[in-house]
């Protein structure tokens, strides 16, 4: 028998791939890292928000028959107050989801100090529920740390799933939040500058639907679904706000000059 074929279904059909195993690991460990600090959830909403929230708003402006420099004005105080409300948002979540995380490893080094016994059965019974015979799990749980440091980060994942290095960063997602809002909110606001009525809205209407479709298309990519799905899926959300809104304003809108 031959040494792929000992090894089992799982590595011979990773085999093909092994020459490209190490930057295939360091572009996975990257985008995992970038999900967790929170950077890639504040980006998908920041610019999700941006381009939806400024075009609802807008279409109404236009339903209520609105003049060009009103739109204007409410389309960039919308931008101006979507990202910063974003930002904060997102700073006060991801802070807050840090600090909670933070007390619970606080909890748990303290306990390695003082019953580091227990902190050893429970990590030889959770590698014994993710399919490890009992043997290996107590070899495992005894002798991969070497130290208290490592031995508190493997506890840490093993029992938790929380990485030490990978808790989170208010800053960035607040910041990405902040930049990506701004973007999408400009989308539907660049026609305005450049001409008004009729012309403007339908311009408004198919720019952020084109950059929907393309945000949707590469969310849904990213995470390895269809790129036609995600792109349908963020075109539908627009056509409905639009639509809503477009009746709101033209329904109990006042003509605005």
């Amino acid at each position: 028998m031959t040494d792929a074929a000992r090894r089992g279904p799982l590595v011979n059909s990773i085999d093909p791939y092994v020459t490209d195993g190490g930057a295939d690991a360091v572009a996975l460990r990257a985008r995992t890292q970038s999900v967790n600090r929170g950077a890639a959830r504040a980006a998908v909403l920041g610019v999700n928000d941006g381009l939806v929230t400024n075009l609802s708003l807008i279409i109404a402006m236009a339903g209520a028959s609105a003049g060009q420099s009103a739109v204007r004005l409410a389309g960039f105080a919308s931008l101006v107050a979507g990202a910063f409300s974003m930002a904060a948002g997102e700073w006060v979540s991801v802070r807050s989801q840090v600090e909670l995380y933070q007390g619970i490893l606080a909890d748990l080094r303290n306990l390695v100090r003082r019953n580091p016994r227990l902190v050893l059965e429970q990590l030889t019974e959770r590698l014994e529920e993710d399919g490890f015979a009992k043997e290996t799990a107590q070899q495992a749980a005894t002798e991969l740390p070497l130290d208290e440091s490592r031995f508190f980060d493997f506890a840490a994942r093993t029992m938790f799933g929380i990485t030490t290095d990978g808790l989170g960063s208010p800053r960035v997602a607040a910041l990405s939040s902040l930049a990506l809002f701004s973007v999408g909110a400009l989308v539907p606001l660049v026609p305005w500058f450049l001409t008004s009525g009729t012309a403007a809205m339908w311009a408004s209407i198919v720019l952020t639907a084109i950059a929907s479709v393309a945000v949707g298309g590469w969310i849904t990519s990213s995470s390895g679904a269809g790129v036609v799905k995600g792109g349908v899926r963020q075109l539908l959300i627009v056509v409905a706000a639009a639509s809503v809104t477009y009746l709101i304003g033209k329904l109990f809108g006042t003509v605005v000059a």
